[in-house]
């Protein structure tokens, strides 16, 4: 099975280059991110032309929204709301060979890094807080399970450019890193793309649209992951993420990030 997740910033304005990472990278299960349009208006067209008949979709007007595009059918689906609100960062499917996948597209936290002042940010630490509690009751780590998403934090001091200069800065902080790290324990989740490429070698998936340079100067930070639960650690081939489509024309911040796992 081959998943590439991204976070494509409106599915509706880049469908075509979502079709080109479909015909490069040729995943079995595309999770898109961020893809700001309600459900009547995905363009569910675009991706069954090519190849992809099976797709759901929880999006909303004008913000967040994820989806599953698959070529391989679901056996169920399940969309699930937290910290109290229906916005639209979670779908999840079960395929034929017991193998459940998780597409999260976790708050971005805002630009202060207080819970006291920015309310944006306690909900992203709640947020997280609150998948963890989920893992924890609801499943199990020996449950066959992939969790891939932009999940707004760069937890290494290698998935940024500079860790010193972004210690303060929203999607590097400790106490952000913290809380990822706890909801990886809850079900003692392999991060993919570590586990073929450990620290220190940097790896980013995300270049700021501020940067017009951004190539060569290459302040970027690794915000999307794939995870999955030990018993697909060994099945792990190959993991990547797809940098020239950042350079495309009218590009999505993010980069596509895609793990191969063998048959299971």
């Amino acid at each position: 099975m081959r998943i590439t997740t991204w976070n494509i910033n409106s599915v509706r304005l880049r469908a075509p280059l979502a079709t080109q990472v479909l015909k490069i990278l040729k995943p079995d299960v595309l999770c898109l991110q961020e893809t700001k349009c309600p459900n009547e208006l995905f363009p569910y067209e675009v991706f069954q032309e090519v190849g992809y008949p099976h797709i759901c979709v929880n999006g909303m007007k004008g913000y967040n929204g994820v989806a599953l595009i698959s070529r391989i059918p679901f056996e169920k689906t399940n969309i699930l709301n937290w910290v109290g609100r229906e916005d639209c960062r979670h779908i999840s499917a079960v395929f034929e060979d017991g193998i459940e996948l998780h597409n999260f597209y976790i708050p971005a936290g805002g630009d202060e890094p207080n819970i006291e002042k920015n309310e944006k940010f306690d909900h992203k630490l709640k947020f997280i807080t609150e998948m963890t509690d989920w893992f924890s009751t609801n499943r199990k780590p020996t449950d066959p399970m992939i969790l891939v998403g932009d999940l707004n934090i760069a937890p290494l001091e290698c998935d940024v450019w500079s860790h010193k200069q972004l210690l303060k800065v929203v999607s590097h902080t400790p106490i952000e890193v913290d809380h990822l790290n706890r909801l990886m324990s809850a079900s003692d989740w392999i991060d993919t793309a570590r586990y073929l490429t450990p620290a220190p070698k940097k790896l980013f998936t995300w270049w700021s649209y501020r940067s017009r340079e951004w190539r060569t100067a290459n302040k970027g930070r690794r915000l999307d992951h794939i995870w999955v639960t030990p018993l697909l650690k060994q099945k792990i081939v190959d993991s990547g993420v797809l940098r020239d489509a950042r350079g495309w024309e009218k590009p999505s911040d993010h980069a596509p990030v895609t793990t191969d796992l063998g048959q299971f």
